[in-house]
């Protein structure tokens, strides 16, 4: 099961992710790939990811091959995480045919009813799902 962490900024949310779904998974290839190189160096210093890339490109390519594609809502919602995720990185997210797992963020203009703000309970939520899939694939 090939899982894709996309996370901007500081990569707080793809580290927590990257190593979740590690300790949650242990047979998943990981491909963390970071909106900038900041996101990427913090889910590279978890330790947990098979694989890692930095920017627009790395995105899209990795959109194809993924069969979960994880990060926050913004990730498939063009111009958000001040700008970070491009009209092609959102497209990429929205049409590939992965299944997505989307963390609600109530950031960057967006608010998501029912979010209650840093709430460990929607990432814990997020990576049981991620496991539930896991067993029904295998």
């Amino acid at each position: 099961m090939n899982i894709l962490v996309i996370d901007g900024q500081g990569g707080r949310l793809g580290r927590k992710l990257v190593e979740s779904i590690r300790k949650t998974c242990p047979a998943a290839v990981i491909t963390a790939v970071g909106t900038n190189s900041i996101a990427t160096e913090n889910m590279l210093a978890s330790g947990c990811a098979d694989q890692l890339a930095t920017g627009e490109n790395a995105v899209i390519v990795a959109c194809r091959t993924a069969n979960i594609i994880v990060g926050p809502f913004g990730i498939a919602t063009a111009d958000a995480m001040m700008g970070e995720i491009s009209p092609a990185m959102a497209n990429a997210v929205a049409s590939s045919l992965a299944y997505r797992v989307l963390i609600p963020m109530n950031l960057c203009n967006t608010y998501v009813a029912g979010v209650v703000k840093g709430s460990a309970a929607i990432l814990d939520d997020a990576v049981e799902h991620i496991r539930s899939l896991m067993e029904k694939s295998e």
